[in-house]
């Protein structure tokens, strides 16, 4: 799938992975990638700055860890993130119809 088919979704795919739980950022990446049976295979140049600007927003808040001797970041939804997300997927919910009633295969009535 093309990375500009993703665009403007981003927030929402990364903020719906983060509602099941904390995870550091490869999980992250697992996560979206599992979740979409390989679809979304993205790359940490995409996802990293991705949860820096859900964080200065206000809608992710991370910690440090440190799990066998590594230190790691971990990601957590806030109450607004999870606004956000609701929010998100009411908009997802209306987009996707639309579209899909745009691209499901019927005849068009003819113009004049």
């Amino acid at each position: 799938m093309r990375p500009e088919t993703l665009k403007g979704h981003l927030d929402a795919l990364l903020l719906a992975v983060l509602e099941g739980g904390p995870r550091h950022g490869y999980a992250v990446i697992d996560a979206v990638r599992e979740g979409s049976d390989g679809t979304f295979d993205l790359p940490t140049g995409t996802v990293y700055p991705a949860l820096h600007r859900l964080e200065r927003s206000g809608l992710v808040h991370s910690r440090w860890d440190t799990v066998g001797g590594r230190r790691r970041r971990t990601y957590e939804i806030t109450l607004a993130g999870r606004e956000a997300l609701k929010a998100e997927r009411v908009v997802w919910d209306t987009f996707s119809t639309a579209v899909s009633a745009l691209l499901a295969r019927r005849q068009w009535p003819a113009t004049s």
